[in-house]
């Protein structure tokens, strides 16, 4: 049995030795306490000689013993360290950018949506059977270009039957004109009577009429001819066709032929609480307000545009008030129907205090930063926020321009705490504070 060979002298040596190759590389008042160790680990191994008595292993309770006694030494010297060290583990890692003074707008930030600047249902003025189509669906197309034809058999008919009407009763104009002299001379010559000449001239005036009556016949059987044609009435791009040749289409029907919508300019529609209509009234008397439109997702500069109509009324319903901006849209990122985030600029102010938004912090008292102070420790400061755009948020008290804000970091930071400026994800700069 092991107890046999080494005696209770004999044990706290080899524990000793055993103990001390962990604990040369510490400080002498380390050993000792090491050795101390070493010595209550052979009292328990007392202890364990006395359970081997009863059933187990007395080799296994003194090595037990023996790792014991090592674990706590090796925390003993684990906890040895300058207190530099020290500090630069308890230092916080945190992200700081700079507080900034820039020209910040005073907007408005809303949904918005596009609308073209006019839109036409192409319709049919006759009754007819579509016999051409002159055009692609989606194609741009120019006031004045030709888009469809209908049969115009029917309508040349028409005309030259209106025109033969009144070439006949211009004839016949012509002879009561004729009677209607003829008589009159007479009347004055004392040979004809009154009643005849009454009679001649009622005749005239009234072929007079008819033949003006023909006349317009004739317009409009020209005019009808004429909707024939269909040409485009604005500049703009069609949308789906909805006849094709050989359909039979009536005049003025409920359904377009085809939808035209102008997209150069557009329009984007949006409303506002009426609450910011004192706003919008003040600054349009001093100048033209900015609208700004981008798609939601794209990237690149927003379409600018200016504020051109604002509603009469306040819809009671929603408690808001409708505006449009106008935008020219030469390269046609807005398009009829989509739905655009929309700024509303008021005014500009320079010498704005701004930060990063991430840097903005809540509380009980209401919004606050981290402030970086000197020898790198941190400082809360409260704040008065404005307006948020594009990842910074103005603050209008409680930072000046050129001191340094935690960004992010934050839940681990307490006033006084020392801090360590991260140079990327995952790395830090080690100059903590001292």
């Amino acid at each position: 049995m092991p107890s046999a060979r080494y005696g209770a002298s004999g044990e706290l040596k080899r524990i000793t030795d055993l103990t001390d190759r962990y604990v040369r590389g510490a400080k002498p008042d380390d050993s000792d306490y090491a050795r101390k160790t070493a010595l209550a680990g052979v009292r328990g191994r007392k202890y364990a000689g006395a359970r081997s008595r009863s059933g187990l292993p007395a080799l296994t309770a003194r090595l037990a013993c023996a790792f014991a006694a090592i674990a706590i030494v090796s925390m003993a010297a684990c906890s040895g360290g300058s207190g530099s060290e020290s500090g630069e583990r308890d230092a916080v890692p945190v992200l700081v950018a700079k507080v900034v003074q820039k020209t910040v707008a005073n907007s408005v930030h809303v949904i918005g949506r596009v609308e073209a600047y006019s839109t036409v249902d192409l319709k049919a003025r006759v009754d007819g059977q579509v016999t051409d189509v002159h055009f692609r669906e989606g194609q741009d197309v120019k006031q004045g270009d030709l888009l469809f034809n209908l049969d115009p058999s029917p309508f040349k008919a028409a005309l030259a039957q209106a025109e033969a009407n009144l070439a006949k009763d211009r004839a016949q104009q012509l002879q009561a004109v004729a009677d209607e002299q003829r008589y009159h001379y007479l009347l004055t010559q004392g040979v004809g009577s009154q009643q005849q000449f009454d009679q001649a001239h009622a005749s005239a005036d009234a072929l007079r009429a008819v033949g003006q009556a023909d006349t317009a016949a004739v317009e409009t059987a020209k005019l009808n001819l004429s909707y024939t044609t269909i040409r485009s009435p604005i500049d703009g791009r069609t949308g789906s066709l909805l006849v094709h040749p050989g359909n039979l289409v009536k005049g003025n029907a409920e359904t377009a032929m085809v939808e035209i919508n102008q997209i150069e300019p557009v329009y984007v529609d949006f409303s506002l609480p009426e609450q910011r209509l004192p706003d919008v009234r003040k600054f349009m008397a001093n100048h033209k307000l900015a609208v700004e439109a981008s798609v939601p997702g794209q990237q690149g500069e927003p379409e600018r545009g200016e504020l051109s109509f604002v509603d009469n009324t306040v819809d009671t319903k929603t408690g808001t008030i409708q505006l449009k901006g106008i935008f020219a849209n030469r390269d046609r990122r807005l398009w009829p129907g989509q739905f655009v985030d929309a700024t509303l600029i008021l005014n500009e102010r320079p010498g704005t205090v701004v930060v990063p938004s991430q840097a903005i912090q809540t509380g009980q008292d209401g919004s606050y930063v981290y402030v970086v102070e000197a020898g790198m420790k941190v400082a809360t400061r409260t704040v008065v926020i404005g307006d948020s755009q594009d990842g910074a948020t103005v603050v209008e008290r409680g930072l000046k321009s050129g001191e340094t804000v935690v960004t992010d970091g934050q839940l681990r930071l307490m006033p006084g705490a020392h801090i360590t400026i991260k140079t990327g994800l995952g790395s830090q700069d080690h100059g903590a504070a001292s």
